[in-house]
């Protein structure tokens, strides 16, 4: 897993493709899972990760005010 402010990647191995899903941790007892993607290539898409990190600040903003 490699982190990115939080985020997490989870390389995933399936019928001789490789995956990876973006996720994070609530509380240190939930695993949110984001976006997923094939990886093509040795670096990850800067878009994935963008979207990854939107995803997650959004999570935790709806999460906030249902708890305000």
């Amino acid at each position: 897993m490699t982190g990115y402010e939080g985020l997490f990647e989870v390389k995933i191995e399936y019928e001789s493709n490789i995956y990876r899903v973006f996720c994070c941790f609530d509380e240190g007892r939930l695993v949110v899972l984001f976006n997923g993607f094939q990886k093509k290539t040795q670096k990850t898409p800067k878009n994935e990760i963008e979207k990854a990190m939107r995803l997650k600040k959004e999570y935790f903003e709806l999460k906030k005010q249902r708890h305000d």
